[in-house]
């Protein structure tokens, strides 16, 4: 994550509220579990079906229960603590902060934005832009999903809204031409960041997998680099159902990180240590509401937190 984008007590209380749908399915089921003078007899078996139930997945809870229990603990304090121990340090495996950046070190910064329709993906976009603003970062915006109208009109309803530059032609045009010319733009310009919004069509088709691998090389023609970051958006609502987005994307461009949408709207938020585990891929923001502002860097340990909420255990 890019220093320029530091979190603030803002966004904490904003991860908080968003993951609140997530948290009041769990909460009262882990209270009742570990509210107890005693580890019960099927304390295991109940705290995987609360954890599977908050779409975590099934591999990452059996992999975190069996790592609890090879330590052996004999409170219900110490399992509890163990457990936001396992699931903080999943979600830092690829969030370091060591690959932090205290500023752009190319202009204009590419950055391709990836995902089905209806996942978020132009709102998305107008979001970062606006965090780029927020930066003084001069920003442009390749309408790139040619294949919907809807697209382009979106992606330049928020450039007007936020008064960013947009490139856009007409409907059913080669996205690569719009992609190539934003780029001649951007460069002529001297845009910090440009942001390629793309097709999101199912992802089971070939074509468009075929078109974003060209994008993709469109991007490296014209400045001698592959895009600095692509980014997946995610609708956290779609649960297990993410991952073969996820599969598909990957294999076509070289997704390096996870935007999670529409995080406050869904009960499925545990699906982060999924896409984690399976993916390797690192979440660099989360959607928290519905405003150009909220959309922010996540965080592993505030997010965790807030998923599991305030337990007050005295053994």
């Amino acid at each position: 994550m890019l220093k320029i984008f530091r979190r603030n007590k803002t966004d904490d209380r904003a991860t908080d509220q968003a993951l609140s749908l997530t948290r009041n399915s769990l909460l009262s089921r882990l209270n009742n579990l570990f509210i107890r003078d005693s580890i019960p007899n099927d304390f295991w078996d109940s705290l995987e079906e609360i954890l599977i139930s908050a779409d975590i997945g099934a591999n990452t809870t059996f992999e975190i229960i069996e790592n609890i229990q090879l330590k052996q603990l004999d409170t219900l304090h110490l399992i509890y603590s163990a457990l936001r121990e396992e699931l903080i340090s999943r979600l830092l495996l690829f969030n370091s902060e060591s690959s932090e950046m205290d500023d752009l070190p190319y202009k204009p910064w590419v950055i391709l934005i990836v995902g089905v329709n209806g996942s978020g993906k132009t709102t998305a976009l107008g979001r970062l832009a606006y965090k780029y603003q927020l930066q003084d970062k001069k920003v442009i915006a390749a309408a790139g999903d040619t294949f919907r109208a809807a697209a382009i009109d979106q992606l330049q309803d928020w450039a007007r809204e936020l008064n960013f530059d947009v490139v856009a032609h007409q409907h059913g045009s080669d996205p690569s031409a719009v992609v190539f010319d934003a780029l001649d733009s951007a460069i002529a310009r001297e845009h910090d960041v440009i942001l390629i919004d793309t097709a999101g069509r199912l992802q089971s088709s070939n074509n468009l997998m075929a078109e974003l691998a060209k994008l993709r090389n469109v991007v490296k023609r014209k400045i001698e680099r592959d895009p600095d970051e692509v980014f997946l958006v995610l609708d956290a609502s779609t649960g297990q159902n993410g991952f073969s987005q996820a599969r598909a994307f990957t294999d076509a461009v070289d997704v390096s990180g996870i935007i999670l949408t529409k995080l406050d709207g869904s009960s499925r938020g545990g699906i982060v240590f999924s896409i984690v585990k399976e993916f390797g891929l690192p979440v660099k923001f989360v959607g928290v509401g519905q405003n150009a502002k909220d959309l922010i860097p996540f965080d592993a340990e505030v997010f965790v937190d807030a998923l599991l909420g305030d337990i007050s255990i005295d053994n």
